[in-house]
């Protein structure tokens, strides 16, 4: 199954382009934020479709006026509370300012009020003449209402580049480029620095913060990575400033190999735990690699993403591709991990079988309602009409946010400001049904 969901207007501007994408612990929800500040989340329903439940902004633009900058709207990562009651909890965050929003449903309304007429304005109280039992409610129609609850505001110097909610329900932390803060979710006025990388002097700043990351089951563990392409792992129970790593996951760089390009190709844009909480998912510019926790001096899967691009690296740096950051993710039994590249698509790789997949998400794939064929790009001249050349990968189209649902075997791929929901065929909900002969668990997909 595949759906393009059409959450802005065919009007395209640079508001509309989603930053952040993001399932519920439960998959039930799916929630999309974008450069304009909005956010839009979907309610999966019975018949395994996903429809628009709710939309509100999230974030306006702001002026910092004491460093004459301006604060972008831009949502740059959303991330669900478990859900405790029939409401749900939700935080965003742009660059500097983190808020908690609930969501909630309401169908009745209270009416009958003694002092109130029914547009709430207040009677006057001289022309009562009898008191009711009050207020009496009412059923009306499903109002789904998005309410703040928090502002989390400053604590950051540097822009936000990740936030990260604890397994114990009741702190989460946040990270710019410099500084770690861990904060109580109950508690907005103050937070606890965790982790602080900024030197004395910032002539001497070596490598910058690029996201961090809870342990799924520890509460005392979290990662962070950096733009050196090393990730560290630290125990908050050995001391309250985690400037001691308890580990370091880095690979050796064989110096045959260094070029210009190698600090800025191995800095890694995402991290993820395993859901199991035993491996970590780090993804780099031309490469996704898994980590055992327990060996930390390389990697124990190493998958080239788009390796062909290596002999692109000048002209995408001209152009600032090059920092683009790729986000990855693990589906529901850590058994394929996915990411995004150029050109719209999007990668697959099965961890048993070692056998990978590059897929598309276009409009033409859900207009035609085609078959949903792997992709192959080739260096040399092309072997098949599915073939296409690095010479001709567009730059501009590149799938930055994915996610995948907890359990079930559906995706979420956002090109640019279009989100497309991909679904296998196999799944035990039908939806909307796309005739795929390759669904996203790999099934005899061809090894690129």
């Amino acid at each position: 199954m595949a759906k393009l969901v059409d959450q802005h207007d065919h009007h395209y501007c640079t508001a509309d382009v989603i930053s952040a994408v993001e399932f519920s612990q439960s998959g039930e929800f799916l929630a999309t934020g974008d450069k304009g500040g909005r956010v839009v989340i979907f309610q999966r329903e019975p018949q395994g479709e996903y429809n628009v439940y709710s939309t509100f902004q999230s974030h306006e633009p702001e002026f910092d006026y004491l460093k004459s900058l301006e604060i972008e709207e831009k949502i740059n990562k959303i991330r669900w509370l478990p859900q405790l009651n029939s409401a749900h909890f939700l935080l965003t965050t742009n660059d500097k300012t983190i808020k908690l929003w609930k969501v909630s449903e309401r169908d009745k309304r209270p009416e009958g009020y003694n002092l109130k007429d029914e547009e709430g304005r207040m009677k006057d109280i001289s022309k009562i003449t009898s008191l009711q039992v009050s207020p009496v409610l009412r059923p009306m129609d499903l109002l789904v209402e998005a309410s703040l609850r928090r502002v989390f505001a400053n604590a950051h110097a540097y822009h936000i580049n990740s936030i990260s909610i604890n397994s114990d329900c009741e702190t989460y932390l946040s990270a710019d480029d410099l500084r770690i803060n861990l904060w109580n979710l109950d508690i907005t006025d103050r937070s606890f620095n965790i982790v602080d990388l900024k030197p004395e002097n910032m002539e001497e700043l070596s490598e910058v913060i690029t996201v961090s990351e809870f342990h799924p089951h520890h509460c005392h563990l979290l990662a962070f990575s950096s733009s050196t392409g090393t990730t560290r792992l630290c125990d908050m129970r050995s001391r309250a400033l985690c400037d001691q790593h308890a580990k370091l996951f880095e690979e050796a760089v064989d110096p045959a190999n260094r070029s210009f390009f190698s600090e800025i190709v191995s800095s890694v844009s995402d991290v993820k735990f395993s859901h199991s909480g035993r491996y970590l998912l780090t993804r780099d510019y031309l490469s996704a690699k898994v980590w055992d926790l327990n060996m930390e001096n390389k990697p124990v899967e190493t998958y080239q993403v788009h390796d062909y691009l290596r002999s692109k690296l000048c002209t995408l740096y001209e152009s600032d591709c090059i920092f683009d950051k790729f986000e990855c993710a693990w589906n529901g039994t850590d058994s394929v991990i996915m990411t995004g590249a150029y050109n719209n698509f999007f990668r697959m790789f099965d961890r048993a079988s070692r056998r990978d997949v590059t897929l598309e998400a276009s409009r033409e794939v859900c207009k035609r309602r085609a078959v949903l064929r792997p992709r192959r790009v080739c260096v040399g001249r092309k072997k098949r009409d599915s073939d296409i050349s690095v010479d001709s990968l567009d730059f501009r189209k590149k799938i930055l946010h994915t996610a995948w649902h907890p359990t079930d075997n559906i995706i979420a791929i956002a090109a640019s400001n279009n989100l497309y929901i991909f679904q296998d065929r196999h799944s035990h909900h039908a939806g909307h049904h796309l005739e795929q002969d390759r669904p996203p668990q790999l099934q005899d997909a061809p090894a690129q």
